[in-house]
């Protein structure tokens, strides 16, 4: 029985509502581990530097105004059949933080934000660093950690974009999505969902750690021939899997058909935003033969045609069986073991990787004297057995990309290789004939 779990955890004595934990909160709080932590972070670069005591308030008012995010887990027995949050008025701790300075501060603070998830039993389960910025020594970098049991990076965004328009008084009102034109087309042919995917293969110098490790790029965002029908996205998803291919056979693997997750987002981005877990995920197929290097015009075609086929079509977050497996029938601590359980056993058949395109950043985070975010970058947990996980935004016509991985399949050596082939694969969709 964990601290959490047990009903005598000491609390704050006040006013509180509950909220019963949606399916995907439930799932990952299942599946927690204390040596890989469930963070997502947010890297936000600014050319000036914030006022402590400005941020602070800002921000503390902007979780007040995005009520869902002040929240903690409710005490409770094992037995019980639900977990719940626990809505609070405010932070139970203190939320903004500015570490102390040095050279390698901001690499502390990366390291911070994959090894340290902020708690569950306080709220809000989200925290805030700032520190400077090495490459430009007026600036800084905000540093917001979440806990992915509980809210996702797009959320916790739109919060960070209340707290800009509050400290610099700047309209941060999110710009309109892009619209594609067209129906979606009927779902095309999709490869069978049977045979095993391909998993990353092991790296050469992974780390005897447990934990994630993570690299950082900025890159020109690719190009398009006028009138194609694809989309960025799905050169960022054809770079992804062409990467991973062109590793493992480097690796002496036999190629394998591969399964790449993707979340999409349906929310507003406006003040209104619903904020928590609100992305569905999605699993984009390829067969093996399609992961052609040499036929990367034919690969974006059959990309964009069936992811989005997949983006349109109405089903729940995590599937159908993440539902049923949530159903409050059996006690909490009985459907944490099953879900774990059924988690191994299905490790074989889980995805091959995890993209995430957060796509053009809607807000200006604007901070007023301290400037406009001119890089933002995200990264998503990367636990066993996918091991890697793909994240990308562009931000002032820049394409800002995170490779995460488990330390324990890969290395920084691994990680920077990675990053050449994903380059390298990326640019080659460039000249791809529409």
């Amino acid at each position: 029985m964990t601290a959490l779990d047990h009903p005598s955890a000491q609390r704050r004595h006040t006013e509180t509502s509950l909220v019963p934990f949606p399916v995907v909160d439930e799932i990952a709080r299942h599946c927690l581990q204390d040596d890989e932590p469930e963070t997502v972070h947010i890297e936000v670069h600014l050319p000036g530097r914030v006022d402590r005591e400005r941020l602070t308030r800002a921000f503390t008012e902007a979780l007040r105004r995005h009520p869902r995010i002040l929240m903690r887990q409710a005490p409770g027995a094992w037995y019980r059949r639900r977990y719940a949050w626990e809505l609070t008025a405010g932070p139970d701790l203190p939320v903004v933080s500015f570490p102390e300075p040095g050279p390698a501060a901001l690499q502390r603070a990366r390291l911070r934000a994959l090894a340290e998830a902020p708690p569950l039993d306080a709220s809000p389960p989200v925290r805030l660093e700032v520190v400077r910025d090495p490459e430009r020594p007026d600036g800084c970098v905000l540093f917001l950690v979440i806990n992915h049991t509980a809210l996702d990076g797009p959320a916790c965004l739109r919060v960070l974009a209340t707290a800009a328009e509050l400290y610099g008084g700047r309209d941060n009102a999110p710009a309109a999505p892009p619209v594609r034109t067209g129906e979606a087309p009927a779902p095309p042919p999709m490869p069978g969902g049977l045979a095993r995917p391909a998993h990353v293969a092991p790296g050469r110098h992974p780390e005897p750690l447990p934990g994630n490790g993570m690299l950082v790029a900025e890159l020109p965002v690719p190009k398009r021939s006028k009138g194609a029908p694809y989309t960025v996205n799905d050169q960022l998803m054809a770079a992804t899997a062409l990467m991973i291919a062109h590793w493992n056979r480097d690796r002496g693997r036999a190629p394998r058909p591969m399964r790449i997750t993707m979340p999409v987002d349906d929310r507003p981005r406006d003040a209104g935003m619903p904020i928590g877990n609100g992305t569905r995920l999605v699993e984009v197929p390829f067969t093996a033969h399609e992961l052609d290097p040499g036929r990367i015009p034919d690969l974006l075609r059959t990309t964009a045609l069936r992811t989005r086929a997949l983006i349109a079509l109405d089903r729940p977050q995590l599937g159908r069986g993440a539902a049923l497996l949530t159903a409050p029938v059996l006690p909490v601590g009985v459907r944490a073991a099953l879900t774990r359980g059924l988690r191994r056993a299905a490790g074989p058949w889980t995805s091959t990787t995890l993209l995430s395109n957060i796509g053009r950043i809607p807000y200006a985070l604007d901070f007023g004297d301290a400037g406009r975010a001119h890089a933002v970058w995200f990264s998503a947990p990367a636990r066993l057995p996918r091991g890697l996980t793909v994240t990308t935004a562009s931000t002032a016509g820049r394409l800002h990309l995170a490779l995460r991985w488990s330390r324990t399949l890969l290395g920084p050596d691994d990680g920077a290789r990675l990053r050449e082939l994903f380059e390298e694969y990326l640019y080659a969709t460039e000249g791809a004939a529409p």
